[in-house]
């Protein structure tokens, strides 16, 4: 008798599992039908010029800009390097000979 009138009582795993399964079965024909949708829509893309006749003057592709800025990075190195051996030796030269600074 005790069982028959005794309700069972949802734990809160279980009452989330439920609205999880709900949502999901809500939410799964929405996604198949964007899908068989997106499907149907989809084209052929056209037909594009040869590689050969690709332009060059045309916009660069990220590796370029990149190649590009490198190169400019280490030119610029390159000529703070030689200002600083060039600063450097004549400062040397300087401390060997004793002459005054130039001002």
């Amino acid at each position: 008798m005790n069982d028959e009138n005794k309700s069972e009582v949802m734990s809160r795993r279980r009452a989330l599992s439920l609205v999880g399964l709900a949502a999901l079965s809500l939410a799964v024909p929405t996604t198949l039908t964007i899908a068989t949708v997106s499907e149907a829509e989809a084209q052929a893309a056209p037909p594009t010029a040869p590689p050969s006749q690709a332009p060059t003057a045309g916009p660069e592709t990220g590796t370029e800009r990149r190649q590009g800025r490198r190169t400019r990075r280490v030119k610029r190195r390159a000529a703070r390097r030689t200002a600083r051996k060039k600063g450097r030796a004549e400062r040397r030269e300087i401390r060997r000979t004793g002459g005054a600074s130039p001002q």
